[in-house]
């Protein structure tokens, strides 16, 4: 089976009604589902997750997604050390889970211009991948040319990387079923032709998501050539069937190819 990638929604695994809360049983839930899935059907996978309540709630706190005159260098590293905090609680729970898990630190290696990854060092993450380890990166705050400093988020970084190491497919596991359309109904497939369609519905509604909500999610998958399904987390097994080989368990952004 050909590269996967996987993001794990910062609404998924925090509780983002509370600050820096992160949701431990879930997240130890969706690492077993991964680590059950990968024993099953070995394959090449890459972890990205979410800020949740952790660096979303410091990076509004601090502007960091306007730059470097909205927000200030104390900023910046409060942000990456939120960010960081979060992603080793899910490395750690990749490790209890059986695999080995590594942290891939965006801002160690990524230039943004206008929050768009302009140059990321892939060569590691493919080397790690091809010794079958699971590379896990997270949206992280980064040095922007445009701006000084912007929020570089999960979706475009995973964007970036698909463009280099060319995964099979995509799963985003979040709270919702799938994308919805106005009605609140699911939408099973979104493709180029159809988006303009469905984007009214999508404005995002979190004011202390700094990266766009759900919208940013469809955009970034649309822009990265791979076929992506959005699902749902909550509901137990769900990430397991997916990386399975399942489709049709939330909405399909982009045509299988």
């Amino acid at each position: 089976m050909g590269l996967v990638f996987v993001k794990l929604g910062g609404s998924l695994i925090t509780d983002k009604s509370r600050p820096y809360t992160a949701l431990a049983e879930v997240i130890d839930r969706l690492a077993a589902e991964i680590h059950r899935a990968r024993t099953a059907r070995p394959m090449p996978l890459l972890v990205g997750n979410g800020a949740g309540s952790f660096a979303h709630t410091t990076a509004a706190r601090h502007a960091s997604h306007m730059g470097i005159e909205g927000s200030s260098w104390r900023g910046f590293a409060e942000v990456h050390h939120d960010a960081l905090r979060l992603n080793v609680i899910v490395r750690e729970a990749l490790t209890r889970a059986g695999e080995t898990a590594v942290t891939i630190q965006p801002s160690a290696s990524c230039i943004t211009r206008h929050s768009r990854v302009a140059s990321l060092a892939a060569e590691p993450i493919r080397r790690l991948l091809d010794a079958g380890v699971v590379p896990v990166v997270y949206g992280d705050v980064c040095v922007d040319d445009a701006q000084g400093c912007a929020i570089a988020s999960t979706e475009e970084i995973l964007r970036h990387l698909a463009t280099v190491l060319r995964p099979e497919r995509i799963i985003m596991a979040g709270k919702v079923e799938g994308v919805l359309d106005s009605s609140g109904r699911i939408v099973p497939e979104i493709t180029a032709e159809s988006f303009h369609a469905i984007r009214a519905s999508l404005a995002p509604s979190d004011a202390t998501d700094v990266t766009g909500g759900m919208l940013h999610k469809v955009e970034r998958a649309l822009e990265s050539g791979v076929p992506t399904e959005i699902l749902s987390g909550l509901v137990p097994g769900n990430l397991e069937r997916a990386l399975m080989g399942e489709t049709g368990l939330g909405t399909v952004v982009g045509r299988p190819s």
